[in-house]
This record gives structure tokens, C-alpha cells and sequence, in this order.
């Protein structure tokens, strides 16, 4: 069976508004400055462990914040609802499409899964996929390997879709054909990521894919 893994954040969805407004209320909770929407970009990619390690470092605050920040923004990742208007557009349709098709579809993101469990939910996602792998799923995150490779569950026919620097990264460690989507968070040029095809419009998604098998 053909198995197509998706990062999440900044590939399904622009879940910045979200993201920001979680971290933003956990520091104005525990007395700490705050960030703005256009900076909070530049802190994703890497989990949310790490993120918060840069907004912390950013703001001047103490490592030793950390747990409490992570507990905070957790609290209000989870209960705080997605809107379905952040989803790029042309997402349901594509991943209707291509399940139509008979293709298996899974989640490989590094934001912890009960935030991720949330998200595609509240935007309506998650019966298109068979397996959601999610940033605390495993002792690791991407860009190591261990995490796609769990989310195509040794499928013989594979693709990666993703957004970004990391998304490349863990693409390549797996040896998995990487999609880049451009509408993303990547900071480099997109001729720089070793990629098996591109795009910016999901609504060319499936037709695309169809012709990398």
C-alpha cells in the first residue's frame, strides 16, 4: 500500500495564530514578556520543548522557567480550539482525494500529541488519518528518524510532506522521498532542500503525488 506521512504545522495548517496565543498567555502567567505573532515563526520547527527553550532564551528569562512555561502552554494548547479556518486551503479536499485513491495517509509532527489529537479534531482532520505520531510519541523527535519511519509502518511505497528545514532533514535520514510544501515556516530557499517534487497550492496536491509513484 502507498503510505503518504504529513508534518502538520505549517504543511496542513498555519497553526501560528495558535501557537503564539498558547505561549503568549503561559508568559503573561507566570509574569514574563511577551512574544509577538511575526516573531513566533522563527521559534517553530523543532517540538515544542525546543521552541520554548528560544522563546525563554528570547525574552531573557531563566532555563529553570521552562517546566512551568511547557505546563502553561500545554494547558492552554489543549483547551484553547483550532479554528478550521487555519487550514491551508485545499487541505480536506486533497486528503480526501488521496484517500479515495487508496492511499494510506498518517501524521508525523512535532507537536505533543495530545495538542495534535486536539488540532485535527477541532479543524476536522482526523478521520483521514491511520496513524498520528506525535512530538512525545517517541524518546525522539525530528529531525531523527525514528518518528517517520514509525508513521509509514515499513510501507514499500512512501512519501513525506512537510514544510521545512527539519521536515527535509528527517525525510533524508529515512530515506523517504521528500515533498516540500512552500506556504510554510522554512527559512531557506527551497532549492536548498533536496526535494522530489514542490508545491504551494494543495489543490495540485494529489495530481502531484500521483506522479511520483
Amino acid at each position: 500500500m502507498k503510505t503518504i506521512a504529513f508534518d502538520l504545522d505549517g504543511t496542513l495548517m498555519d497553526s501560528v495564530p495558535h501557537i503564539h496565543a498558547a505561549v503568549a498567555e503561559a508568559l503573561s502567567e507566570l509574569g514574563l514578556p511577551t512574544i509577538t505573532v511575526e516573531e513566533t515563526p522563527g521559534f517553530v520547527g523543532r517540538g515544542l520543548p525546543v521552541l520554548l527553550e528560544r522563546v525563554l532564551a528570547h525574552v531573557g528569562a531563566s532555563p529553570d522557567r521552562h517546566k512551568a512555561l511547557y505546563d502553561r502552554t500545554m494547558h492552554h494548547y489543549v483547551t484553547t480550539p483550532s479554528d478550521p479556518a487555519s487550514l491551508y486551503p485545499g487541505v480536506p479536499e486533497a486528503l480526501e482525494t488521496l484517500r479515495s485513491a487508496g492511499h494510506r495517509l498518517t501524521l508525523c509532527t512535532n507537536k505533543p500529541f495530545a495538542a495534535t489529537e486536539t488540532a485535527i479534531r477541532d479543524t476536522g482532520l482526523a478521520p483521514f488519518f491511520d496513524l498520528v505520531i506525535g512530538g512525545d510519541s517517541l524518546p525522539t523527535r525530528k529531525p531523527d528518524p525514528a518518528m517517520l519511519i514509525a508513521a509509514l509502518d515499513g510501507a514499500a511505497q512512501t512519501l513525506y510532506v512537510g514544510d521545512s528545514e527539519t521536515d527535509c532533514e528527517t525525510a533524508q535520514a529515512a530515506g523517504v522521498p521528500f515533498v516540500l510544501f512552500t506556504e510554510g515556516y522554512r527559512n531557506a530557499p527551497p532549492e536548498t532542500l533536496p526535494h522530489v517534487a514542490l508545491f504551494s497550492d494543495w489543490t495540485l496536491a494529489p495530481d502531484i503525488f500521483a506522479t511520483l509513484w
